[in-house]
């Protein structure tokens, strides 16, 4: 048997294949085998290129963090990580650039960065609104021009020191000084459209005065820009003047087939699918797609760059539905975190800073540098003065056009692949593009900052003079100014600012109908437009509502996000906002309801939610804002059935309680922190014990009841009143709440024994506060409590008759508040299982005096919840509303924090 396996060994080893034989198969094995993932294989280069990917990706990443951080766009960190690693830096160790972006696979690196670059192309002609450009020509025309003008002047005359000084740099194919000097002015005078809505959007000065400028010139900018680009490229490409001309007739002829030919075609068909209506569908995005390529293709063979293709059927892709939107968001992922890096990638590894070796060449990257810079920042800015802007909005419109960004990247490698720049200058105009992006968004925050902005938009509406004194209004007295009124009159709340979430506006628009406006006793019946007059009847019927006392503001505020898709919503927010469903329900609800609502959207990074709800509310003279808590824990909306109401979930940080915490800290108006736990006015649904189902049929079977009834629309609100000034604007907004007929309400004056609990009464001292709170305790430092009991007892006596038989004042005498709360809650709310959901209203209590620490602990521990000290909800909502929550009490809660006096 030993025999016979040597024998079979010899025999296979015997009948292998050998170079006579025939060609051995390649290895299946891989690193099983030996084989080195790093070597190059021209038949396999998949594996060498995903580490290519891997290592750009990841770098670029790396290094947005940091950039981020001082509010740099993604294209700054993308330059650097191509620039580092390249010949400049990690090039420079010993066999790094062989091992990692061999000389042999970089045509393979260079087919995805340019298939990524048509790609990016087509999304920045989606990007590009030419209704802006029609609708703001005169000023986009002036300061577009002059942002070009200049610019491509002085590239002009520098051009012609480059061209004698670097001409004879090897791998430069022999061009006429004209055509390198349209380059160069080309080059010096582009802006970099998408970088720009970035930094505005970012700034939030896209929708100012300021943004309207730059974004509708930098339409006409870019789109000047690429044309003299595509004229120049043609003109090195072309072998004589003659198929030039022919090229650039040609190029004309084609614009004029998409636009005229093409276009209206193409919109047809979107019609016919629907794809404008409900967004593009995934066979219109495949035609989509297809016809952007064969753009390219047609323009790469008429001998311009196929960039330019797919850049023209962006442009003519429309922008009505939110289709060009909506598209964009089905592409830009991909190309913006794929490509892109790798396209800016094959950037650096053609830059090299050690070529920059002499003073001439450091002054001509210096003068480069200047030349770009002041020849926008100075065009604009007189562009901007002539057309009546102030010296600083003159001055922000300056280096806004200066911005360079990824859009001068690709003009440079277009040069270097056409052999117009040597690699030499090619650094030179990188170093340039870098500098002038880096500078662009602390330029503009220098010139114009947040606090001049306010003090501008004060100055043009007449409230301050230009030194910033108040304007004698004798005009707009009290009594004529409303916003005024209704700031005077601090007992009632008659404007409103909600902020829209999707998932809370079941419970919101609930809790707004109770303050609602006086809903009419009967129809009334009207008279049709033809008959009005006969027989005496006319449609001047009197209308029960005859007033509206209060007006309701919604903001629903989305993310900015990196995704190019988010800025183009923030650059036709005005459509966005017609179309916005949450909205539109909300004026809806608002109709029903005998509400003057008005809503509005607002597209911010999340670190700002805080400030613009502020903004917002001062701009409105809200007297309340009223904020719905996220159960999720997150600002994000999602629409989802598995979160449900719990501790678990309300209990836990997340960038939700961030937000609230520093909105309260900042409020300039009373605000209000509505916790939902079911207030709705439709009948709860029997939870149905499901068995084992043998089909999706018997599910649905189960599932076949009849429509919810409306429920018993009544309403109980508890009230416990500690003192305090936020709980004394939050007993006048109960006794707002009761004029609703469907609403009752108990309200309790806690009297707490201290003597008796084993306290001393204190005198007033300085409160103490944690995170802008401190426990709720008996009555404020302002306030004695004689002085509350008798606030407490003259809100009762001013009691109407109409409210006396729906609103109970109590007086309860404890030494465990928190017990007596959690007891009077459980008997109160909660009884009706047919009622529309109850409220307990509570004061935040910034100014409490007295720890109930050990009481609170050994209620939470009776509910088996033991997250205190140092939750979110006991500083962001006291100490009352976190026992309510950790016990599951049955109703909603609303914490109310009065304006700081």
């Amino acid at each position: 048997m030993s025999s016979i396996v040597p024998t079979l060994l010899t025999g296979t080893a015997s009948s292998s294949p050998t170079p006579t034989s025939g060609v051995r198969a390649a290895h299946q094995g891989g690193i099983l085998e030996g084989a080195n993932p790093s070597h190059y294989d021209d038949k396999n280069p998949i594996i060498v290129f995903i580490i290519q990917a891997g290592i750009i990706i990841v770098f670029c990443r790396l290094l947005q963090y940091p950039l981020s951080k001082i509010r740099q766009p993604t294209v700054i960190a993308e330059i650097i990580g191509g620039i580092l690693l390249g010949p400049s830096v990690l090039g420079r160790i010993p066999g790094f650039s062989d091992a990692i972006f061999p000389t042999e696979s970089l045509p393979t690196l260079s087919l995805a960065a340019n298939l990524g670059l048509v790609l990016f192309l087509f999304l920045v002609g989606l990007e590009v609104d030419l209704r802006l450009l029609l609708k703001n020509w005169k000023i986009s025309l002036s300061v577009g021009a002059a942002g070009m003008a200049l610019p491509f002047g002085l590239g002009c005359a520098i051009a012609y020191g480059l061209y004698h000084e670097f001409g004879e740099d090897e791998g430069l194919v022999p061009i006429s000084f004209g055509t390198y000097m349209l380059f160069v002015g080309v080059a010096m005078a582009i802006t970099a459209f998408p970088v720009l809505c970035r930094i505005l959007t970012e700034l939030k000065l896209l929708g100012s005065e300021v943004g309207l400028v730059v974004l509708s010139a930098g339409v006409g900018n870019d789109v000047v820009g690429w044309i003299l680009l595509a004229l120049c490229v043609a003109l090195v490409n072309a072998g004589s003047g003659i198929v030039a001309l022919y090229v650039l007739l040609t190029s004309i002829a084609y614009i004029l087939f998409l636009v005229y030919a093409i276009r209206p075609v193409f919109l047809r068909i979107l019609r016919r699918s629907g794809s404008i209506q409900n967004g593009p569908t995934q066979s219109m995005v495949a035609f989509t797609v297809l016809l952007c390529f064969a753009s390219s293709f047609f323009t790469g063979i008429i001998g311009i760059h196929p960039i330019f293709g797919a850049f023209l059927v962006g442009l003519i892709c429309p922008h009505d539905g939110g289709f060009a939107i909506k598209l964009t968001e089905k592409i830009e992922d991909l190309v913006a975190v794929f490509f892109l890096p790798l396209y800016f990638a094959l950037s650096g590894l053609s830059t090299n800073i050690g070529l920059l070796d002499s003073g001439i060449t450091w002054a001509y990257v210096i003068a480069v540098i200047v030349i770009a810079f002041v020849g926008k920042f100075v065009g604009g800015t007189i562009a901007a003065r002539l057309c009546k802007m102030v010296w600083r909005e003159s001055f922000t419109v300056g280096v806004l056009m200066s911005c360079k960004g990824l859009v001068e990247l690709i003009v440079l490698n277009i040069g270097l692949q056409a052999k117009i720049l040597s690699t030499r200058t090619f650094t030179i105009f990188v170093v340039m593009a870098l500098v002038t992006t880096f500078a662009t968004t602390p330029l503009t925050l220098a010139f114009y900052p947040p606090w001049y902005q306010k003090k501008l938009a004060a100055w043009k509406r007449g409230e301050i003079d230009w030194d910033g004194h108040l304007l004698d209004q004798d005009s707009h007295s009290i009594d004529s100014d409303p916003i005024t009124t209704d700031k005077h009159d601090a007992s009632d709340v008659r404007r409103l600012l909600v902020y829209l979430r999707l998932e809370s506006l079941p419970s919101l628009f609930t809790f707004m109908s109770l303050l609602g406006g006086d809903k009419p006793g009967r129809p009334v019946s009207r008279v049709h437009p033809s008959k009005a007059g006969a027989e005496g009847r006319s449609d001047e019927a009197v209308d029960p509502i005859t007033k509206r006392p209060l007006q309701v503001h919604g903001l629903r505020m989305l993310e900015l996000t990196e995704r190019l898709s988010s800025v183009m919503k923030e650059s036709e927010i005005e459509e966005v906002a017609t179309k916005d469903p949450v909205v539109n329900s909300f004026h809806s609800f608002g109709q029903l309801n005998n509400l003057a609502t008005s809503g509005d959207v607002e597209i911010v990074p999340e670190g700002s939610y805080a400030a613009t709800l502020t903004h917002s509310a001062s701009d409105q003279g809200a007297d309340m804002v009223l904020l719905p808590w996220s159960e999720s824990g997150m600002l994000s909306e999602t629409a989802t059935t598995t979160v449900e109401y719990s501790p678990e979930h309300m209990l836990q940080n997340g960038p939700h309680t961030h937000f609230l915490t520093s909105f309260l800290n900042q409020a300039p108006c009373h605000a209000a922190i509505f916790v939902n736990n079911d207030l709705t006015s439709l009948a709860k649904r029997e939870t149905l014990p499901f068995g084992p189902m043998k089909s999706r049929q018997s599910l649905r079977s189960s599932h076949g009841v009849s429509a919810a009834r409306l429920a018993d629309r009544a309403h109980h609100i508890f009230f416990p009143f500690f003192g305090g000034l936020d709980d004394r604007t939050a007993l006048r907004f109960v006794l707002r709440l009761a004029r609703n007929p469907d609403v009752t309400a108990t309200i309790a004056f806690m009297d707490i024994d201290r003597l008796a609990a084993g306290e001393a009464v204190p005198s007033p001292p300085e409160a103490s506060s944690k995170n802008g709170v401190v426990n709720v305790g008996a009555a404020s430092s302002q306030e004695s409590i004689e002085q509350e009991k008798s606030f407490f007892v003259a809100m009762k006596d001013s009691l109407s008759s109409e409210l006396e038989y729906r609103v109970v004042f109590d007086t309860v005498n404890t030494t465990q508040p928190l017990q007596e709360v959690f007891q009077r809650a459980q008997s109160e709310v909660g009884r009706s299982p047919k009622s529309s959901g109850d409220l307990i209203v509570l004061g935040r209590g910034r100014e409490s005096r007295t720890n109930f620490r050990n009481e609170m602990q050994g209620l939470l521990a009776t509910a088996g919840q033991t997250r205190y000290p140092g939750t979110d909800v006991s500083s962001l909502l006291g100490d009352v509303a976190h026992v309510l929550i950790a016990t599951e009490v049955k109703a909603s809660l609303l914490v109310i924090q009065a304006k700081k006096e």
